[in-house]
């Protein structure tokens, strides 16, 4: 067993039915996650991403099925088990105290009948934890330590507080629990910029002081830069590239990643150094042949309109699926 290791996700294959047909949402994905570790997940939308977080906790709709794979779950004691083999009662403990998910769009994630305290002491008490002293002891503190006023959230309505508080409530309750692992999905949509440097600092210092693992899902690549260990770049329901998050913005080995760091603007770039990835993601119904980022490549040939590649390791915690990636590596 892997001390080190805190979840295991291997050949997850997750799909949607459709009037059309089968939606190919995720594709045999496979990566570990360790502890402390930040990964982030980058894509445009419909790539895969959130589908792949929500199977993480199974909270994926009902058209939705996980068609193959595992989720292998290492806690800190005790034997390793399978997410996807728990019961009911089993999943819903799994949820919030071991793995918690914070939802994009804040205001709809919460009751808008009850106070905050009130949503902090029905989440412990769902788990059995009935103190309700303790409870909120931990909770104040938790707020506080999201850069939050403890006594004037604690009995606030969620409409009383701006959308960047909001979201630091949804981080604070994520973590009532002290799980291993923190999703987030989409953390500073909708909020300004300096708002989003906020939360930003408020999950690198969450993250040094509680020691847990986080999964960051998002199409904004400055956040996954500032806190990301490690990059996956989700294309067509696949993980086609996973780096540590230097290589994964100066070495990019793939032409989707190169063209996701190209179309980013900066301060000190000119216009015409941006450069847009052409034509559009493809239908995850009707999937074209090959290596599915083909038709907008231009690096693509012959062997990647008939057969999509493999993963191939090219250099240390950096997989890539491309036939060219040496030629990618070098533009």
């Amino acid at each position: 067993m892997n001390a080190n290791l805190t979840l295991s996700v291997k050949n997850l294959t997750v799909t949607y039915k459709a009037a059309r047909g089968l939606v190919r949402a995720v594709r045999d994905v496979s990566f570990d996650l360790h502890r402390g570790e930040c990964i982030a997940l980058i894509g445009e939308s419909g790539s895969g991403k959130t589908t792949l977080g929500l199977s993480l906790v199974r909270l994926h709709v009902r058209a939705a099925n996980i068609a193959a794979g595992s989720l292998i779950y290492h806690p800190k004691q005790g034997a390793p088990y399978d997410v996807l083999k728990l019961s009911h009662e089993n999943l819903r403990r799994f949820r919030w105290k071991e793995c918690a998910m914070v939802f994009q769009g804040a205001q709809n994630a919460m009751n808008p009948l009850l106070t905050i305290g009130t949503q902090f002491l029905d989440t412990a008490s769902d788990h059995d934890w009935t103190n309700a002293r303790d409870v909120e002891q931990r909770g104040m503190e938790l707020l506080r330590l999201v850069q939050l006023d403890p006594k004037r959230v604690w009995s606030s309505y969620p409409h009383q507080l701006s959308g960047g508080m909001r979201q630091r409530v949804l981080i604070a309750l994520g973590l009532l629990l002290q799980p291993q692992i923190l999703i987030l999905d989409e953390p500073t949509t909708a909020l300004d910029i300096l708002t989003q440097r906020a939360i930003i600092d408020v999950l690198r210092d969450l993250r040094k002081q509680l020691d847990f693992s986080m999964i960051l899902v998002s199409h904004d690549l400055s956040l996954a830069a500032e806190l990301a260990d490690r990059v996956a770049t989700m294309y067509a329901g696949k993980l086609v590239e996973t780096a540590k998050v230097d290589d994964a913005f100066y070495r990019p080995h793939h032409p989707y990643t190169l063209g996701l760091v190209k179309s980013v603007p900066t301060i000190s770039a000119k216009i015409e150094d941006l450069r847009s990835i052409g034509g559009s993601p493809p239908d995850l119904i009707q999937l074209p042949p090959g290596c599915k980022f083909h038709p907008r490549c231009a690096f693509a040939n012959e062997r990647c309109r008939q057969t999509e590649p493999l993963v191939e390791v090219v250099g240390d915690l950096h997989e890539v699926m491309c036939y060219e990636w040496r030629n990618v590596r070098g533009s």
